[in-house]
């Protein structure tokens, strides 16, 4: 009987070479190998709020290094008439929207006072004026929207002479209307509307106890109080005149548009256009001014950069300290470990706010503050990168590829930066992206509870501008808005940002598809 496990023979003609005239090789690879940070950067990518939140890092970054470069103010502009403005954007004005105009509720002696601004400049100054009601106790409202810049009008200023012969060549080259006449002089000692430069009309009472209210002609109109002279060129005044001042019938009508004094001559000005004549361009703030008079856009991008360049050179300070710190700790271990973790853990337990406090009060007046809070931040700062790099040294140093580095002859050196660090570096760059904005956040508290201060004459912090707008949320909150709207969306941008790159260099994902 023949045994089944026996292989039946099979005819040499049913067998035939497979590849009888073809060499067998390797196939090369069509696609090209994907490197490590190209991995990374592929996961990156697939990861839409981080990509997201990079591009609204970069537009921040921009924002802090272009807009101090092109703007028509710095951080010095200080402008005392200008206070507390509301945000305007000429590009959206004519919506009737971000221009400036801010709702109030006056009174008729209010009524009275902003009209005759638009009255005498010809300016919108108030608009959407309600009909007027009253009170339990007399008294007369209205309700109405008033330009912040235009409500200014007029201020007095003292001119040199080449001052007040520019200006006056100013006026007849344009045709814009700058000096206006002088007031009759009781009004000089009515402390209202800028020591009463814009009390150009009459009062019903002109007493200093007067309720402010204007005295109207016949036909509702404010009449003219204006200072007058027989001279229609006194104080040397040769230029534009506004409509009304012809003489007179008797000759003695001209309207007087300065006074000579020590320093010159004495002008009332329309501030609007005044500004425009010293300045060369038209008051206009994006983001409104602070209580100051400084412009809030200027100001938050000074801030912003000095933000960001406090951070970056404190995270990277912090990453060369405790990397080279954390790859001792974690190559060599035993004793060396012990020792070093100690000294760290030493650090570690000093409140930073001490560090912070110690830091201002000795070293601040000898090195500046922003350099001692440079060093507060140093000081302790690198020891969380420590921990982050010696946690990566103990992960990675036990690896077969580093035992058979070492057997082939590799030393201490190259181990530690060609072997370890490449495959800790993932770690090590989220770990030093994510101490950028926690370090914003920390100045912008210190100098928000007034602990520290970075406020100079020409330098500002985010901290210190949410500081100065806290006492006017209710009444101007565009001051504190926007500094707070630029911390939050850098805190939430860094945070998915840090995020994706955490998921982008995990070495677990290596070529993973998301």
């Amino acid at each position: 009987m023949s045994n089944r496990n026996e292989m039946p023979a099979i005819p040499l003609e049913k067998l035939r070479f497979a590849q009888k005239d073809e060499r067998l090789h390797d196939v090369k690879f069509e696609t090209k190998p994907i490197g490590y940070f190209k991995d990374a950067w592929l996961r990156f990518r697939n990861n839409k709020s981080a990509v997201v939140a990079a591009v609204l890092i970069v537009l921040l970054l921009l924002f802090a290094l272009i807009v101090p470069m092109i703007s028509n103010y710095d951080v010095n502009f200080r402008d005392g008439f200008y206070k507390t403005v509301l945000p305007k954007n000429p590009a959206l004005s004519g919506l009737g929207i971000w221009d400036g105009f801010k709702k109030q509720r006056e009174t008729q002696a209010g009524y009275d006072y902003y009209t005759s601004i638009g009255i005498e400049t010809g300016r919108e100054v108030v608009r959407n004026i309600s009909e007027p009601t009253v009170d339990a106790t007399g008294l007369t409202y209205y309700s109405m929207e008033v330009d912040s810049y235009s409500k200014v009008g007029f201020i007095y200023s003292n001119l040199t002479l080449d001052e007040y012969r520019a200006l006056q060549q100013y006026q007849d080259e344009t045709g814009i209307q700058v000096i206006y006449p002088l007031q009759n002089t009781f009004l000089t000692n009515y402390v209202m509307g800028n020591m009463g430069a814009n009390l150009w009309y009459k009062l019903a009472n002109p007493a200093p106890t007067s309720d402010g209210l204007a005295l109207y002609d016949e036909n509702g109109k404010h009449i003219p109080n204006y200072m007058l002279s027989a001279n229609a060129s006194q104080a040397d005044y040769k230029s534009s005149r506004i409509a009304g001042d012809d003489g007179g019938t008797d000759g003695q009508s001209w309207y007087v548009y300065a006074q000579k004094n020590q320093s010159g001559y004495k002008v009332r000005v329309d501030y609007y256009e005044f500004f425009k004549f010293k300045n060369g361009f038209e008051p206009v703030f994006l983001f409104g001014t602070n209580i100051y008079g400084q412009d809030i856009f200027t100001c938050l991008a000074s801030g912003a950069r000095l933000s960001f360049l406090l951070a970056i050179s404190v995270s990277l300070i912090n990453f060369f300290i405790g990397a080279m710190y954390g790859a001792v700790e974690g190559y060599y271990g035993g004793t060396t470990d012990i020792l070093m973790e100690r000294i760290s853990d030493v650090l570690s337990a000093v409140p930073f706010l001490v560090v912070v406090t110690l830091f201002k009060m000795h070293l601040a007046a000898k090195v500046g503050a922003l350099v001692s809070l440079l060093f507060a931040y140093v000081m302790t700062g690198w020891v969380g990168m420590a921990a982050r790099v010696r946690m990566q040294f103990y992960r990675f140093k036990g690896q077969e590829y580093i035992l058979a580095a070492r057997t082939l002859g590799a030393k201490d050196r190259r181990l530690i930066f060609k072997h370890i660090f490449p495959n800790a570096i993932g770690t090590i760059i989220t770990g030093s992206v994510l101490s950028i904005p926690g370090v914003i956040f920390s100045e912008s508290t210190l100098s928000y509870l007034g602990i520290i201060s970075l406020e100079t004459s020409s330098m500002t912090s985010i901290g210190t501008m949410l500081a100065n707008g806290q006492g006017y949320l209710s009444t101007f909150p565009h001051i504190i808005l926007f500094p707070s709207l630029f911390i939050s969306i850098l805190m939430i941008s860094f945070n998915l940002f840090g995020n994706g790159l955490r998921d982008a260099f995990n070495p677990s994902l290596r070529g993973a598809d998301e």
